[in-house]
């Protein structure tokens, strides 16, 4: 099964198995969580699509790193100023593991 989620404002593909690198989740490692925030789903030949968010459908996965992302530089410059600034953050990142993928109906 394929489906689309909606996490921390963000559209996300999941697939059961598979493992989905989210911005900063909430939770230790080997919480369990759900998304009931569904937008589409496909088995085989047949597509869910939902309006705004599939009814009766949740996935469910487990968070099995909290871990950083590369570092993004961010550099601000001013011509003839003598303005220069570097700056960069790492942000934070949740590997989640897709357990289950279901469907009501």
């Amino acid at each position: 099964m394929f489906a689309i989620i909606e996490a921390n404002g963000k559209q996300y593909p999941v697939e059961e198995g598979k493992l989905v690198a989210l911005d900063s989740w909430v939770g230790q490692k080997g919480d369990e969580v759900v998304f009931e925030q569904v937008l589409l789903l496909r088995d085989g030949e047949k597509i869910l699509v939902g309006k705004p968010y599939v009814e009766g459908s949740k996935v469910q996965g487990k968070v099995v790193q909290l871990k950083k992302g590369r570092k993004i530089l961010v550099f601000k410059y001013k011509p003839k100023g003598n303005y220069r600034r570097k700056i960069g953050h790492r942000q934070a990142i949740s590997l989640i593991k897709i357990e289950k993928i279901q469907v009501e109906g």
